[in-house]
């Protein structure tokens, strides 16, 4: 063990924050690809996000941060830095009232659930998103007409200079799967969401009917990003696929899924750059026939 990686894991036990050197990341992105970073460490308080962020930027350490990895593409290659993991040690959920406040790593999913069980409206269309609230915020995660946007009320994140701050809906610039917090490097540490009053029985149904739809509709069986490609204005990126016939097209065990051609997907043992040459070739094809550009959604993390 380097002698970095023993002042690391001597902070995490400071901090009560459990560390795995030379980490997989395989199972800790839905898309299960990709190789290792020099660490993760699972945070378990805005006090372990300040101390560990300042230690990472003292040693020039490269960081990122994860939830359910539900959103990254990870490079065979790895990740040369530490991950920081805001998940099942970060996960608290409270509510008053109509109000919901939960930590970062609360998964989205639970937070859904917690609601349905207090009367509360609002998020029914979001259960399922395989993400924690803190990632479904920061990209402003939607499905089925609803976004993050349409229920948040305020958040709590750690900026650049490691101080906690405040920031209300109207500041954080939310738009298609965006927000201010890929622009300020901000680490959101709770989300605050306002809801309405409803019938628990009546929100039980439709989120029902909403993982029904889902199941349906979504290769839900096999590991994915999600949606791969983000939505071109004017257009959806599943049509144009489609369109171009390229359902199950494939490289090595990456898949444009026959269910759902918006979803790339992983059939055993594909790799990351079975899944990025894939998706090349969906973007090429795509552009010839149809002049449309696609985007990728999900985040390369690692240097391809």
């Amino acid at each position: 063990m380097s002698s970095y990686i023993r002042e690391l894991s001597n902070l995490c036990s400071e901090l009560d924050c459990r560390i795995i050197p030379e980490c997989s990341l395989r199972e800790y992105n839905t898309f299960r690809i990709g190789g290792k970073c020099n660490a993760l460490i699972s945070i378990n308080s805005i006090e372990a996000v300040q101390k560990l962020v300042e230690f990472l930027k003292n040693n020039s350490t490269d960081y990122y941060i994860i939830g359910r990895g539900s959103n990254i593409i990870v490079s065979d290659n790895g990740y040369d830095g530490v991950i920081l993991l805001l998940g099942g040690d970060f996960s608290d959920i409270e509510i008053r009232n109509n109000i919901i406040k939960c930590q970062a790593g609360a998964k989205l999913a639970s937070v859904c659930t917690e609601a349905q069980k207090h009367g509360l409206s609002g998020m029914e269309n979001l259960y399922g998103i395989p993400g924690t609230a803190g990632g479904a915020l920061y990209m402003n995660a939607g499905a089925y007409g609803t976004e993050m946007n349409d229920v948040i009320e305020s958040a709590e994140y750690i900026d650049s200079e490691g101080n906690l701050k405040n920031i209300s809906k109207s500041d954080m610039g939310l738009s298609y799967r965006h927000s201010i917090f890929s622009e300020n490097n901000g680490i959101i540490v709770s989300v605050t969401m306002k809801l309405e009053k409803g019938d628990s029985g009546k929100i039980k149904s439709d989120m029902e009917e909403c993982i029904s739809k889902r199941r349906e509709k979504q290769p839900l069986e096999y590991p994915s990003a999600g949606s791969t490609f983000k939505r071109p204005v004017g257009n959806y990126a599943s049509k144009l696929i489609d369109e171009c016939g390229l359902k199950g097209l494939s490289c090595g065990d990456a898949e444009v899924s026959t269910k759902h051609c918006g979803f790339v997907i992983n059939k055993g043992n594909a790799s990351c750059r079975d899944v990025l040459e894939l998706c090349e070739k969906v973007k090429s094809i795509v552009k010839e026939k149809t002049g449309y550009i696609l985007e990728l959604e999900p985040v390369i993390l690692g240097k391809i």
